[in-house]
């Protein structure tokens, strides 16, 4: 009898950085991490489950520097935002496909820490992958994280992966012989 794969739930965003959209160092580097970690060469026991939740402004516009005109600018602008989306699923399911591991992706709207929770209670992974900013203690207080809530809120096992490998500084301390 052949065993279910391991279902790995990655939430993924685009970078904020202006132009084409693109994944975030922190969502990059979160699925990544569960590549190099967790599937390594096990691609049939893994199946890659990506979640890139739309955040949609108060105002419902996106885009403050456009100008809409008609009836007509308001439909592009929703299939702008989500050919957004697209492209950044398309980035991570080709990954998928290259090394050959299986997977499903797919976009909501809404608020992405309550989102990526939901989805969590209704899809079910074994595990839920977070990136994670890299936000000071300061900026954490008064902001909060959509990882941190996860981590603490999601009803499954989830992981937090740092924007950059952790790289400790090598320290040389060098001591001279004192006399007292």
């Amino acid at each position: 009898m052949e065993r279910e794969p391991t279902r790995v739930m990655v939430a993924v965003n685009e970078s904020t950085i202006k132009g084409k959209p693109h994944p975030s160092i922190s969502s990059k580097r979160a699925f990544e991490w569960t590549l190099e970690k967790m599937v390594r060469s096990n691609t049939s026991d893994f199946k890659i489950l990506l979640l890139h939740v739309h955040v949609v402004d108060e105002d419902g516009f996106d885009e403050v520097d456009s100008i809409y005109a008609s009836p007509d600018d308001f439909k592009d602008m929703r299939e702008s935002n989500k050919s957004k989306g697209l492209h950044l699923l398309e980035f991570f399911v080709n990954k998928c496909h290259e090394i050959g591991v299986s997977c499903e992706a797919w976009i909501k709207k809404g608020d992405p820490k309550d989102v990526i929770c939901q989805e969590v209670s209704r899809v079910r992974p074994d595990l839920l992958v977070l990136g994670s900013r890299g936000l000071g203690r300061f900026q954490k207080v008064f902001v909060g994280t959509v990882s941190g809530f996860c981590v603490k809120h999601a009803e499954c096992p989830s992981s937090r992966s740092n924007a950059m490998p952790m790289k400790l500084p090598v320290i040389l301390l060098m001591t001279k012989p004192t006399t007292l």
